[in-house]
């Protein structure tokens, strides 16, 4: 985890080396503050609460990608995660820090503090990505309150099956690609989304996208990488070509990249057994591999 702290005393500073944090300071708050919010997984304010608070109150945007904010007090008595407690990981954080330390953590969440098990938690734990966040507080009131909970764990876009209902997308599906060469961004997108749709899998369940190693600089492939945080896999021909397996052929394709197929062999190549095989659509061939029953 990647965290960032900053201290406004001597005192303060000093825990740079028991925490193995280096420590920040004498730089102003809020310039500090926005430098660090967005590519942090968490800062540590060492210091009044108060000024974390003011500090961070501009930037918030969502629980779902706010980093995980933590206050301790500059004697090291008390550790606070003030923001992202769950899915941010603070309220993990604060007690991995509190061991450290010897301080005590103070948790405020109401999960927590009633030892009720938090949606939220469980679902980074399980690496499931939650697709509607703004029902977690609806599903997480109701379990505090003893009322039954309603909660989906699957790839599939399907009715809800609850009047009010969680969906968590355990990734796990993989997309194999081949397209033209200078396919733009737009188009890439556009044709990735309406597949998965056709295949009725969310684009949360998706955990790589894979091609062959000519195209590792393919710029679309990494635009649409890069704004759905997918890692791109690449595989040399050779090593598709290998791949046992019932796959499509194509003459055109082997003749250009010398592998009979692309998209199919890629997505098995990244794990999984074919799930969708090769499918045609504008510039782009697309298959999906995984452990999924679809």
């Amino acid at each position: 985890m990647n965290i960032s702290a900053i201290a406004f005393t001597d005192m303060g500073e000093q825990w740079s080396g028991r925490l193995n944090i280096p420590i920040d300071r004498g730089i102003p708050v809020m310039q500090w503050t926005r430098d660090h919010f967005y590519t942090s997984d968490a800062l540590l304010f060492i210091g009044a609460c108060g000024i974390a608070v003011r500090a961070i109150a501009p930037l918030i945007q969502s629980k779902t990608t706010d980093p995980a904010v933590l206050v301790m007090d500059e004697s090291g008595s008390y550790i606070i995660p003030i923001l992202s407690g769950h899915l941010g990981g603070a309220n993990a954080l604060a007690r991995q820090l509190a061991e450290i330390t010897g301080a005590q953590a103070v948790i405020t969440t109401a999960t927590d503090v009633r030892h009720v098990p938090a949606i939220d938690t469980w679902a980074k734990e399980n690496q499931c990505t939650i697709e509607n966040p703004e029902c977690i507080k609806a599903v997480s009131s109701s379990a505090l309150d003893g009322r039954q909970i309603g909660v989906a764990i699957t790839e599939r876009m399907l009715t809800p099956p609850f009047p009010v209902t969680l969906w968590l997308r355990p990734r796990t599906v993989v997309i194999g690609i081949g397209c033209r060469r200078g396919i733009s961004s737009e188009l890439l997108e556009s044709q990735i989304l309406a597949f998965l749709r056709q295949c009725g899998i969310s684009i949360l369940s998706v955990r790589a996208l894979s091609s062959i190693d000519v195209k590792r600089d393919e710029p679309a492939i990494l635009t649409f990488a890069a704004k759905y945080h997918l890692p791109f896999l690449t595989y040399p021909a050779d090593m598709l070509r290998a791949l046992q397996g019932d796959f499509t052929h194509s003459d055109f394709v082997e003749k250009t990249v010398g592998v009979d197929n692309v998209c199919e062999r890629a997505a098995v190549q990244a794990g999984g057994r074919l799930l969708v095989g090769k499918t045609v659509m504008d510039s782009m061939t697309l298959a999906l591999s995984g452990d999924a029953d679809l």
